[in-house]
C-alpha cells in the first residue's frame, strides 16, 4: 500500500532527521505552526508538515488525529492528510481496502455532523475524492448510496445534522471533480456517471427547498449544492424546477445571495443555449424581478440591485444569439434588454453610490456582435429595433461618465477616483465599439448636443455635461478615422467657445484636440484655432500631462505646417522641464531648415547647458545628481525625435539605411560635438554612479537609434569615451550602448577599427570581472551576453581577432547559464544559439566548440534536470537544437557519455528514459517546436512532475 511513497517519506526524514512522523511529533509541529511567534520556526514546521502529509505514516496518524479529544486544528490536519493520500496516491491503496476506507470515512462524517464544520468539510472532500476514484466500476451508485446512508433512521445524529452533512458531501463532490487529478479518459467516464447520478440529487434538493418546514440553514445549503452541480453541465431543462424555486427564494433576504449564485451558474453554463424553450420561460421570471429591483434602487440597497442585475445580464449576455433567433418573441427579449438598460443607467455615481452598471457593459458588445452577425434581411429588421436602443445607450453611458460636483468629488478617496477613471475608460471602449453599429450619425448626434449646449442662452450648462459629450467624441476619434467626418470642422470651431473652468474639463478638451491631430494635418488652416489653447494650457502644471501629450501629437502629425508657429512654441516650452515636451519639440524642429533648427536649439538648450556646466564644477552630492540626470534626460528625449531625414527601414536585424540629408551637418551631431567635452567632465566626477552613467549612455543610445548613419562622425570619440568609462567602472548601460554601435556600424569598414578596439576592451574587462566573481553583477553579465550575440549576428569577424580569448568567453557564457536570474540565463542561451551556427565559418568558434562543447551540453542537461526554472526550458531547447543541427557528430557522442552516470541529470530517471530522450533529440534536426516539447516532457520527468496537475499550466 505504501510502495511509491518511500521517496517523499525519505525526503521528509532527510529534512528533519530528529523527527519521525508520529502523532506526537505532528501535534508538536502543528502547535509550532499555529502558536510559535518566530516566523522561521513556523515556516520550518509548515515544510515538515507538508512532508508528513505525503509520508507512508500519514495513513496511521491521520485517523488518530481525528480522535474526539483533539482540538479542531489537529483534527483538520488529519482530515487534510487523508484527502491528500486518497487524491494523490490512490494507486497505492490495495483494492481489498476500498470498502473499509469508505466505511471509516462515512463513520467519521457521521460523527463530525454534529462537530467542527471545517473538519466535516475536509472529511467530505476526502470521501468525494474516494468516490471519484471508485466510480463507476468499483462504486456504481455512489451518490444514491450516500443519500440512502444519510437518510437511515438508526443514526445517532439528529435529522437536521445528518441532512446538512449529506448536503455538504453532495456540494463538495462536483467541486472535487472539477479540481481532481483524474486522467482525461477517467474524467469523461466519471462525468457521465455523475450526470446520471444527478437524478438521485435534484429530487431531494427540490423537496428540501419547497418543504415549508425546512429551516433556512438547510435551504441555504440546498441552493449551494444546486449551484455546485449545475457546473457539471446538467441539461438546463432538468434544472427548471430548481431554478424556479431559486427565483422564489430571492424574496427571502437570507437566501438572496445563494439564490443569485445558483441562478447565474445555471444560466451561464455553456450548454444551456441548446434549451431555448427553458430560456424563454426564464425571461418572464427575470422581468418579474423589476419591482424588487426598483425598490432596491430607491432604498439604496446595492446588494439586491447588484444581484438582480447579475441575473438579467447572465441571461442576456450568454444567450442573446439564441433569444434573438426566436423572432416571434422579439418583444419579450426587448423587454429584457430594456431591463439591462435600466441597470446600465442605475442612478448614482460609480463606484460610490452604485457598483452595478459596470457589470452590463460586455452585454452591449455581445448583443451588437450578434445582431451584426445575422444575414442582411434579419439584420435590417433588428437594426430598426435596436438602433434607437443603442442611441439611448450612448446617452445613458455619457450620463454615467459625468463627474460628480466638485464638492462631492473632493470627498472621494484616491482609490474611488482611480476606479471611476477605469470605469470611464470602459465606457470609452464601449462607445468606440458602438460606433460600428451607429456610424457617422453618432458623431452628428454628439455634435448637435454639444452645439445646443454651448449656444443655448436659456439655461447655464454644467461643465460636467460638456465634458462628457467631448469625452464621447474623443473616445471615438482616438481610434476611428474621423478624417472624412463633416462634423469635425464644426467641433473644432466650437472648442474655443468652451468656458474652461475646471481641470477635468480642460484635460478632456486637450485630449480631444490630440485625438483630432491627424485631421488637423489634413486641414492645417484650422491649427490656429486650437494651438493657442494648447500653448496656454502648457503653463498650468495641473494640465501638464494632457497639454504636453496633445502638443506632442500635433508636432508629430503636423510638423510640416508648424514652422510659422515654431518660435512661439519653443518660447512657451522653455518654461517647462518636461521630458515629453522635449519629444514634441524634437518633432517640431525636424521640419525646419538646419540653420533654423540650430538657432532654436541654441535658445532652447543653452540654459540647460549653462546649468550643466555649473553642476560639473560642483562636488558630487544627491541634489546636484538629480539635476544632472534630469538635464541629461531632457536632452535624450529631444534627440529621440529630432530627425531631419526619413528612414527606409527601422527595425533591428535588418540593414538600416536612411535617405541622405540634403541640408549639411546633422544638428544633433553638431550639438553633441559641442557638449561632448562637458559630458566627459560630468562623467569624470560621476563615473561610479550607475544612474548618471545610464543617463549619459541614454543620450548617445537615443541619438544613435534616431540618426543611424548620420551619427558616424561621433563614432571614434564615443568608442574612446565608452572604453575609458567601462575600464574604470564596468556598467551594463555602457555595454548596451556598445551593442547599439556594433549593430549599426560594425559592418562598415571605416568604423570597424574603433568598434573592434572597444569590443576587445569591454570583453577583456568583463572576463577579468568573471575571474573576480560575477555573481554580484547579473545585469552586466546579461548585457555582455547580448553584446556577444549581437557581434556574432552583425559582424562574426570580431571573433577572428587573435586578441579575443574565445575559449574564456565560451566558458564564462557556460557559467552564466547557471545564474539564478532568468534574464541573464536567457541572454546566455541567446549567445549560444548565435555562436553554434558559426562553427564552420569562424575557425576559433569551431575550435572552442570541439574542445569545450561537452561542458556546454552538461550545463544544459543540468538545467533541464531541475537546476533552472521551468519557464526557461524553451531557451535550453534552442541550444540543444543548434548543437544537433550544427555539431551533430559531436553531440551524438557527448550526449550518450553525459547521460551515462546514474542519477544525472536527475535521480528520478531510469536509463531507458534517458536513452529515449537522447534518441529523440538526435532524430529531430528540422522541427524546433518538437525539440521544445521533448525538453518539456523530459524536465517534468526529471522533477517528478510528469502526469501531475502541475503540468496543466505548463
Amino acid at each position: 500500500m505504501e510502495r511509491r511513497e518511500e521517496q517523499p517519506g525519505a525526503a521528509g526524514a532527510g529534512a528533519a532527521p530528529a523527527l519521525d512522523f508520529t502523532v506526537e511529533n505532528v501535534e508538536k509541529a502543528l502547535h509550532q505552526l499555529y502558536y510559535d511567534p518566530n516566523i522561521e520556526n513556523k515556516n520550518l514546521a509548515q515544510k515538515w508538515l507538508m512532508q508528513a502529509q505525503v509520508s507512508p505514516q500519514a495513513w496511521h496518524f491521520s485517523w488518530q488525529l481525528l480522535q474526539p479529544d483533539k482540538v479542531p486544528e489537529i483534527q483538520y490536519f488529519g482530515a487534510s492528510a487523508l484527502h491528500i493520500k486518497i487524491s494523490r496516491y490512490w494507486s497505492d491503496i490495495p483494492t481489498d481496502q476500498y470498502e473499509s476506507l469508505k466505511a471509516q470515512l462515512f463513520s467519521q462524517i457521521t460523527h463530525f455532523a454534529s462537530g467542527s464544520k471545517i473538519v466535516l468539510t475536509r472529511l467530505c472532500v476526502a470521501l468525494a475524492s474516494l468516490a471519484l476514484s471508485m466510480m463507476p466500476d468499483a462504486w456504481p451508485c455512489a451518490v444514491a448510496d450516500m443519500v440512502r446512508l444519510f437518510q437511515a433512521e438508526d443514526s445517532p445524529v439528529d435529522g437536521q445534522g445528518r441532512c446538512l452533512a449529506l448536503l455538504e458531501l453532495l456540494t463538495v463532490l462536483p467541486e472535487e471533480f472539477q479540481t481532481s487529478r483524474l486522467p482525461q479518459y477517467r474524467k469523461s467516464l466519471v462525468r457521465a456517471s455523475l450526470a446520471v447520478e444527478c437524478g438521485a440529487v435534484f429530487p431531494l434538493l427540490e423537496q428540501l427547498l419547497q418543504q415549508p418546514s425546512s429551516p433556512s440553514c438547510v435551504r441555504q445549503k440546498v441552493l449551494k449544492c444546486f449551484s455546485s452541480w449545475v457546473q457539471l453541465e446538467v441539461p438546463l431543462q432538468d434544472c427548471e424546477a430548481l431554478i424556479q424555486a431559486a427565483f422564489a427564494a430571492l424574496q427571502d433576504s437570507e437566501l438572496f445571495d445563494s439564490s443569485v449564485e445558483a441562478i447565474v451558474n445555471a444560466i451561464s453554463q455553456p450548454d444551456a443555449q441548446r434549451y431555448v424553450n427553458t430560456l424563454l420561460k426564464l425571461i418572464p421570471l427575470v422581468l418579474g424581478l423589476q419591482d424588487q429591483l426598483r425598490q432596491a434602487v430607491q432604498n439604496g440597497d446595492m446588494e439586491t440591485s447588484h444581484g438582480i442585475c447579475r441575473i438579467a445580464v447572465a441571461l442576456g449576455e450568454n444567450h442573446s444569439r439564441a433569444l434573438l433567433d426566436q423572432v416571434e418573441h422579439w418583444q419579450s427579449f426587448l423587454a429584457l434588454v430594456n431591463m439591462i438598460m435600466f441597470c446600465t443607467g442605475i442612478p448614482g455615481h460609480y463606484p460610490v453610490n452604485e457598483t452595478t452598471s459596470s457589470l452590463t457593459l460586455t452585454f452591449w458588445y455581445t448583443l451588437q456582435d450578434d445582431i451584426l452577425s445575422f444575414e442582411a434581411e434579419k439584420q435590417a429588421v433588428y437594426q430598426q429595433v435596436y438602433r434607437p436602443v443603442y442611441f439611448q445607450l450612448v446617452d445613458v453611458l455619457l450620463h454615467k461618465a459625468q463627474f460628480p460636483s466638485d464638492e462631492e468629488y473632493g470627498f472621494w478617496s484616491s482609490d474611488e477616483k482611480e476606479q471611476f477613471r477605469i470605469y470611464r475608460v470602459d465606457i470609452s471602449d464601449t462607445l468606440m465599439y458602438v460606433y460600428e453599429m451607429l456610424g457617422a450619425e453618432l458623431l452628428s448626434n454628439l455634435y448637435e448636443k454639444l452645439g445646443r449646449l454651448l449656444t443655448s442662452s436659456e439655461e447655464p450648462y454644467s461643465w460636467q455635461h460638456t465634458e462628457a459629450l467631448l469625452y464621447g467624441f474623443q473616445s471615438i476619434a482616438e481610434t476611428i478615422d474621423v478624417n472624412y467626418s463633416d462634423v469635425v470642422p464644426g467641433l473644432i470651431g466650437l472648442i474655443p467657445r468652451i468656458s474652461i473652468s475646471n481641470v477635468q474639463l480642460a484635460d478632456t478638451v486637450m485630449f480631444t484636440i490630440g485625438a483630432l491631430s491627424e485631421w488637423l494635418a489634413d486641414h492645417p488652416v484650422m491649427i490656429n484655432s486650437v494651438l493657442p489653447l494648447v500653448l496656454h494650457a502648457l503653463g498650468n502644471p495641473e494640465l501638464s500631462v494632457s497639454s504636453v501629450s496633445t502638443l506632442k501629437k500635433i508636432c508629430r502629425e503636423c510638423k510640416y505646417d508648424l514652422p510659422p508657429y515654431a518660435a512661439n512654441i519653443v518660447a512657451v516650452s522653455q518654461t517647462s522641464q518636461c521630458m515629453w515636451l522635449m519629444q514634441a519639440l524634437g518633432f517640431l524642429l525636424s521640419a525646419l531648415q538646419v540653420e533654423e533648427i540650430l538657432k532654436n536649439l541654441h535658445s532652447l538648450i543653452s540654459p540647460y547647458i549653462q546649468q550643466l556646466e555649473k553642476l560639473a564644477e560642483e562636488m558630487p552630492n544627491p541634489s546636484n545628481k538629480l539635476a544632472i540626470v534630469h538635464i541629461l534626460g531632457l536632452l535624450s528625449n529631444l534627440f529621440t525625435t529630432l530627425d531631419v531625414s526619413h528612414h527606409e527601414d527601422d527595425h533591428e536585424g535588418s540593414e538600416l539605411r536612411k535617405l541622405p540629408v540634403p541640408q549639411g551637418p546633422n544638428p544633433v551631431v553638431v550639438v553633441l560635438q559641442q557638449v561632448f567635452q562637458l559630458i566627459q567632465k560630468v562623467l569624470s566626477k560621476w563615473l561610479n554612479d550607475a544612474q548618471v552613467v545610464e543617463a549619459v549612455c541614454a543620450i548617445f543610445e537615443k541619438s544613435v537609434k534616431t540618426l543611424l548613419d548620420d551619427f558616424a562622425p561621433m563614432v571614434p570619440q564615443l568608442c574612446e569615451m565608452l572604453g575609458r568609462m567601462y575600464s574604470t567602472i564596468p556598467q551594463a548601460s555602457a555595454l548596451d550602448l556598445t551593442r547599439q554601435l556594433v549593430h549599426i556600424f560594425a559592418h562598415e569598414p571605416a568604423h570597424f577599427p574603433p568598434i573592434e578596439a572597444l569590443f576587445l576592451l569591454v570583453t577583456s574587462v568583463t572576463l577579468t570581472l568573471f575571474q573576480q566573481g560575477p555573481r554580484d553583477h547579473p545585469d552586466i553579465v546579461d548585457s555582455f551576453m547580448q553584446l556577444l550575440a549581437q557581434a556574432l549576428k552583425r559582424k562574426p569577424d570580431l571573433f577572428l581577432c587573435e586578441r579575443l580569448d574565445v575559449k574564456a568567453v565560451f566558458q564564462c557564457a557556460v557559467l552564466a547559464l547557471k545564474f539564478p536570474e532568468a534574464p541573464t540565463v536567457k541572454a546566455s542561451c541567446g549567445f549560444f544559439t548565435e555562436l553554434l551556427p558559426r562553427c564552420a565559418e569562424v575557425e576559433p568558434v569551431g575550435k572552442v566548440v570541439q574542445e569545450d562543447g561537452r561542458m556546454l551540453l552538461i550545463a544544459v542537461l543540468e538545467a533541464i534536470g531541475g537546476q533552472a526554472s521551468r519557464s526557461l526550458m524553451d531557451c535550453f531547447a534552442d541550444i540543444l537544437f543548434a548543437l544537433n543541427k550544427h555539431c551533430f557528430s559531436l553531440l551524438s557522442m557527448w550526449i550518450k557519455e553525459a547521460l551515462q552516470p546514474p542519477g544525472f541529470p536527475s535521480a528520478r530517471l531510469s536509463p531507458e528514459q534517458k536513452d529515449t530522450f537522447s534518441q529523440q533529440i538526435l532524430r529531430e534536426r528540422v522541427n524546433k517546436r518538437r525539440v521544445k516539447e521533448m525538453v518539456k516532457e523530459f524536465t517534468l520527468l526529471c522533477r517528478g512532475l510528469h502526469g501531475t496537475d502541475y503540468t496543466a499550466d505548463y
